[in-house]
């Protein structure tokens, strides 16, 4: 059966009432963020906030706030919320930074990154997927929604000062690498020797793009990205 992608509401039974969904989001700041070392204020207070509920299907609205991936179609779903919050620790984003956010699914990251920000491109390609974030980033008028190739990002919008794939990759496509500023920063998933991890890129003076591996998380790939290295993993 096929995911309903349309934003979800709580159910109108009473076995997800609305306080719920808000003792789940206090419940996984809690026991997930803040003990992964997701501790940023600012941070805490959006993922307190912003309700992953309506980004995911209905049927599934009860999983929102477990510490594993939900699916949002055949080859896609919705990284755990400590991978987000790792991401978003690392990138320390700035209220002046352009940011490019690569699979953005239903728009949960970029509504995170919404408030932190000055500009968020939101890309995605897959055409249901693109209707969801469409529909969920309605009336947020710091982010566009644009669907195109994953692997090609948005170069009308570039240079990005930072860059978040929201998943793991096998290299970081020249094209995308042309679009981060000189000294921008990227962060995005990478598989090391089969174990997923987050890692941290910067654009030297020169051009190149050197990724560092930072923390062990549960990020899924994303196909388009399964090609052959072009940059090494530190």
């Amino acid at each position: 059966m096929t995911d309903n992608l349309a934003p979800a509401q709580p159910a109108a039974d009473n076995s997800a009432p609305m306080n719920n969904f808000a003792n789940a989001r206090r419940a996984m700041v809690n026991s997930q963020l803040r003990t992964s070392d997701v501790n940023t204020p600012s941070i805490i207070r959006i993922m307190d906030k912003v309700p992953r509920e309506k980004f995911i299907a209905e049927n599934k609205a009860a999983f929102a706030y477990i510490d594993r991936a939900i699916s949002l179609s055949a080859d896609r779903v919705l990284n755990p919320p400590v991978t987000h919050g790792l991401m978003l620790e690392r990138a320390a984003i700035k209220e002046t930074d352009n940011v490019l956010i690569i699979g953005a699914g239903t728009g949960y990251l970029a509504h995170l990154v919404a408030p932190l920000a000055n500009i968020v491109t939101a890309l995605e390609h897959d055409g249901a997927l693109f209707a969801a974030l469409q529909s969920n980033l309605e009336g947020n008028g710091k982010v566009t929604a644009v669907q195109a190739d994953l692997t090609t990002g948005y170069k009308a919008a570039a240079p990005y000062s930072l860059i978040l794939i929201d998943g793991a990759v096998d290299h970081i496509p020249p094209a995308i690498a042309a679009q981060l500023a000189d000294t921008g920063r990227i962060i995005c998933g990478v598989s090391d020797n089969g174990v997923m991890r987050l890692a941290e890129g910067r654009k030297s003076a020169g051009g190149d793009i050197g990724l560092n591996n930072y923390a062990d998380a549960d990020v899924a790939p994303l196909a388009a990205f399964a090609k052959a290295a072009e940059y090494h993993f530190g």
